[in-house]
């Protein structure tokens, strides 16, 4: 089993205190996020871009190995996630949409079919309780 970790510091109310987001890689080290971060619009990080910035790569390498199962290498996928958070019963992650661009040799209808299946079959969208989208083309 693999493990990996990411951890998170909180001093303080929710809505004047602050905190810190790390990760065991040491990409993330004490960055800092609170409530101006997540619900308006203050410069740092919060839980729905990090989660954002996980589906994305995270369906980027599945689509990446569904494509390799065609013997299909793509030369490039850009994604990006974009996570909604609905305040109107409390706060919820209510959507998931992908925007995939796809540079990849071979038939189209392959790749796109590849795509649709990453939509749902990777790690973090199965992670997710949530709807979850998706707008791809192909290049």
């Amino acid at each position: 089993m693999i493990r990996k970790h990411g951890s998170a510091e909180w001093q303080g109310s929710l809505q004047e205190g602050n905190g810190t987001i790390s990760t065991q890689s040491g990409v993330l080290d004490a960055v800092q996020y609170g409530f101006n971060k997540r619900f308006q619009d203050e410069p740092g990080s919060n839980p729905e871009e990090l989660i954002g910035a996980a589906h994305a790569a995270c369906f980027s390498m599945a689509l990446s190995n569904i494509l390799g199962e065609d013997d299909i290498v793509p030369e490039k996928i850009e994604t990006k996630s974009t996570i909604s958070l609905d305040m109107s019963d409390g706060p919820k992650i209510v959507k998931a949409h992908l925007d995939v661009t796809i540079k990849a040799p071979g038939d189209k209808d392959k790749v796109m079919e590849a795509a649709k299946k990453a939509e749902k079959g990777c790690p973090v969208s199965q992670l997710l309780n949530c709807e979850i989208t998706m707008d791809a083309k192909v290049l």
